[in-house]
């Protein structure tokens, strides 16, 4: 990831490097290390007219189990994408590319124990409904659990609310 990419936003306007939002989520964690702890990590686009550029928001998804959570996202326009598996697999790649750097972070900073998903903005109904056998492999074969629709909010909620 270049420079620009690893740069993060909050809901509320700050601009964080990737490693400050490793240190963001050990320090969430911390405030209340009885909780359980899920991080999430999911990827939307939209096509950008006339530009014929895509639009992909990444999110990065830190959730207290049962008690709220907080969040981080970056945007980035790449160019031209010819289909919607395209996109969809380059969706799934910037979540897999953010996922390995975070957690090789939080492993450094000794993360409090949490489990882990990849959400993809894939699911039974639509057009999508023929890639989930193909992305949920993707994500599993890089040892991640996979998560679809409607189950995968990082990717349908969160980060769909900013593309």
């Amino acid at each position: 990831m270049n420079m620009e990419t690893k740069v993060f936003n909050t809901p509320y306007g700050l601009r964080l490097e990737i490693g400050q939002v490793a240190q963001e989520i050990v320090g969430f964690m911390k405030t209340d290390p009885q909780s359980r702890y899920k991080i999430v990590i999911g990827s939307d686009s939209e096509g950008l007219e006339p530009a014929n550029m895509v639009d992909f928001v990444t999110a990065i998804v830190v959730h207290r189990i049962g008690k709220g959570g907080k969040y981080f996202w970056r945007r980035i326009e790449l160019g031209k994408f010819h289909t919607l598996r395209d996109r969809i697999i380059r969706e799934v790649m910037l979540s897999l590319e953010v996922a390995q750097e975070v957690l090789v972070l939080l492993k450094d900073l000794k993360a409090p124990d949490f489990s882990f998903e990849i959400h993809a903005d894939i699911g039974e109904k639509g057009e999508t409904k023929a890639m989930i056998q193909e992305v949920v492999g993707m994500i599993r074969a890089n040892n991640f659990e996979a998560k679809t629709k409607p189950y995968s909010y990082a990717a349908s909620n969160v980060a769909d609310r900013h593309v």
